[in-house]
């Protein structure tokens, strides 16, 4: 399991989440790793928005997932991966603003199972405003199976 001191942890996170094309894709950037916690941040994009200009609820939740897959593994060992098994987002205001932060915290990691806590929140002129909030469970996976 990674400690809670590693320095190589930013690097370890960095490095799979540049793997992820999709959160390349809407423009999405881990800001913030620690042990048991990750924060993720996107910009607006009006190509990002459903039809009242709101960032689509799929995109919302597409990085609340992120977030707290990568909030999980950070507590995990170097030789393991992540995989949701579900998550549940509560869409509670419209996702409106100049961007988006996610954040995934562990709340119980176990040997199989990980459960993550969801929150992600529009920045809207300075202020930060809730958006959505959820939990996540993932699954521990060995990195090199297909």
């Amino acid at each position: 399991m990674t400690g809670a001191n590693d320095p190589l942890l930013l690097e370890r996170v960095r490095d799979s989440f540049s793997r992820q094309s999709f959160m390349g894709l809407i423009g999405a950037e881990v800001i913030h790793v620690s042990h048991g916690k990750v924060v993720l941040d996107l910009p607006f994009r009006a190509d990002l928005c459903q039809q009242n200009g709101f960032l689509h609820g799929g995109v919302v939740g597409a990085i609340a997932d992120v977030a707290g897959g990568y909030a999980a593994y950070s507590v995990f060992g170097d030789g393991d991966d992540v995989l949701t098994v579900e998550y549940k987002l509560n869409l509670i205001r419209p996702a409106a603003g100049e961007r988006l932060r996610a954040t995934g915290e562990v709340l119980r990691a176990g040997r199989a199972l990980t459960v993550c806590d969801l929150k992600v929140r529009a920045m809207r002129e300075g202020d930060e405003v809730l958006c959505a909030s959820g939990q996540q469970t993932l699954m521990r996976m060995d990195a090199n199976r297909p």
